[in-house]
């Protein structure tokens, strides 16, 4: 099996050359491209089309990593894209999930929960670090009236990352009915995806 191929957007060298290290460790994953800014991501990201793009939100000038990956995602809506940043507040996480953002990373998470989120993007799952990932599970226990109390746990849930499968275990259900389930919420909520489920219900619950 190919390695999983990754491009790094970050406007600092030290950022990009720490993590390229460190993801060199894992034999499934490879780094074949760089970037220090938007511009840069999308140039490389026609030559190249890596299976997964690892973020920063601020550059130092031009364009700023929500603009890129609206443009990344515009141009291929499939396009595995991971926030890797220090920036946590809930108004960063919305605009970058709802960019089209697959993951959202803070810089000090821990190699293996780097490790996962990658290769978990490339599954289709949505991976967020665990300070993000514990607030915003607060957050969403009630997110709105218009779903039942079963629909609020597992929108709560999806913010681990867990399949249709992992979902039905922790929750005692099948996976149909999780299914069923989703589908429900993406209808009341008006989206299509679990990244955008997920972002609908944060501003949602910002709006009270």
């Amino acid at each position: 099996m190919n390695p999983i191929s990754v491009l790094l957007v970050d406007d600092h060298l030290v950022v990009r050359s720490g993590l390229k290290a460190l993801l060199g460790t894992q034999p499934d994953i490879q780094v074949v491209a760089e970037a220090a800014s938007g511009e840069e991501a999308l140039i490389q990201m026609e030559s190249l089309s890596p299976a997964v793009v690892v973020m920063d939100l601020a550059m130092g000038a031009g364009m700023d990593g929500i603009e890129a990956i609206k443009l990344l995602h515009r141009r291929n809506s499939r396009q595995a894209v991971l926030v890797f940043t220090t920036y946590d507040s809930d108004a960063d996480i919305v605009r970058a999930v709802d960019a089209g953002a697959m993951g959202y990373l803070l810089k000090d998470a821990a190699p293996e929960e780097i490790f996962a989120a990658i290769r978990g993007a490339v599954q289709g799952k949505s991976v967020m670090s665990a300070p993000v990932a514990s607030r915003l599970f607060q957050q969403l226990r009630n997110p709105d009236e218009i779903l039942t109390p079963r629909e609020a746990e597992l929108l709560s849930l999806l913010i681990e990352g867990l399949s249709n499968r992992e979902l039905g275990r922790r929750l005692f259900i099948s996976e149909a009915t999780v299914k069923t389930h989703l589908a429900h919420i993406y209808a009341k909520l008006g989206v299509e995806t679990r990244a955008a489920a997920i972002a609908t219900a944060i501003r949602r619950e910002g709006m009270r």
